[in-house]
């Protein structure tokens, strides 16, 4: 038997880092900001009882301004370890 030739080269796939990749990612919030829109809108017309969720939908929105935050700092620093690759 021959012996098998282990000495092959891998090449790395990895597409280039286009710089708006990265806020495509931050359109999910207007989007959830509009369906909680509709829960108060629909709450508003249809006159049902949101009392009970109230504390969990300020934290909610609490929640996702923190997460705002860290996702724009990401967003942002999308260039910033290409230099430091070696």
């Amino acid at each position: 038997m021959e012996p098998i030739e282990e000495d092959m080269d891998y090449m790395a796939r990895s597409r280039p880092s286009q710089p708006g990749s990265r806020f495509n990612v931050l359109f999910i919030f207007p989007v959830i900001g509009v369906l909680i829109l509709l829960l108060f809108i629909a709450a508003g017309v249809f006159q049902f009882d949101l009392s009970g969720i109230v504390d969990s939908l300020v934290g909610l929105m609490i929640l996702f301004f923190f997460l705002l935050i860290v996702a724009l700092f990401w967003a942002f620093a999308s260039g910033a370890g290409q230099g430091q690759q070696h």
